[in-house]
């Protein structure tokens, strides 16, 4: 599996696996199986109402459009711009689009990549996207290269990566010095309920865990709340080496 390294705001590396091909494919089976659900539903509600849906029904052919034609060209703009990065097959498959440069995608991103979703799986019934996705190794296809953006996994690590003691490199820069309020049975529980929300995919436990942690030590940061609380893991444990007479 490749992954990116990201580097954040905070001069915070973060690595993500990149989504792989098959992943993005069954995901996009996904969104079409949706698509085609509503489009059903939609037009047996209207044919129902309507009488049946013909050339000379203009009031059934317009409802039609509106409730099937406008969600179905920009279903991919509107869920990603909504659902921050992900369209439902996306969200079934747990990948999202993100930003290489570690800063949130904006809307510019997400349009720029459903202009040229027209070239990458348009053409050849998505064999440029294909292609483009396979040569370049970071999960991007043309409208990924123009925006800046890739899409990654968003699953949780394997269970020994949060629990697991952790150990930082001579050179390691602290990130947040405020960590070394936090007492020891204090990380220990953050590592615990991280561990056990990852598990779960409990964001919202997530979020409540770094909002705790950042009243506790009155940090203020725009860093994503697991990338966050795995940030001041490290820096506590580097803190704690160096207080340490065997530091």
């Amino acid at each position: 599996m490749n992954t990116i390294r990201v580097q954040t705001t905070q001069n915070v590396t973060v690595e993500y696996e990149v989504a792989s091909v098959g992943e993005r494919i069954l995901a996009t089976i996904i969104d079409g199986v949706v698509i085609g659900a509503w489009a059903l539903i939609c037009g047996g509600i209207i044919a129902s109402i309507a009488g049946g849906i013909g050339a000379g029904n203009t009031v059934a052919l317009v409802l039609l459009v509106a409730l099937v034609g406008v969600p179905f060209v920009f279903y991919h703009l509107i869920c990603e711009t909504m659902l921050n990065g992900q369209s439902i097959g996306k969200k079934a498959r747990d990948i999202r689009v993100i930003r290489l440069d570690g800063t949130p995608p904006r809307f510019g991103d997400y349009l720029l990549r459903w202009i040229l979703r027209i070239i990458d799986t348009g053409i050849g019934s998505g064999v440029v996207a294909l292609v483009v996705v396979l040569a370049n190794g970071k999960g991007q296809r043309l409208g990924d290269l123009a925006a800046g953006t890739s899409v990654v996994r968003t699953r949780p690590r394997p269970a020994g990566d949060v629990l697991a003691p952790a150990f930082t490199e001579p050179g390691y820069v602290v990130v947040f010095p405020a960590a070394a309020q936090l007492a020891d049975h204090d990380v220990a529980t953050i590592r615990q309920l991280l561990q056990q929300a990852l598990t779960d995919e409990n964001y919202v436990v997530i979020n409540e865990l770094a909002g705790k942690v950042k009243d506790l030590t009155s940090i203020r940061t725009d860093l994503p709340d697991e990338a966050f609380l795995r940030t001041i893991l490290r820096d506590h444990a580097h803190l704690a080496a160096q207080e340490s007479p065997h530091g």
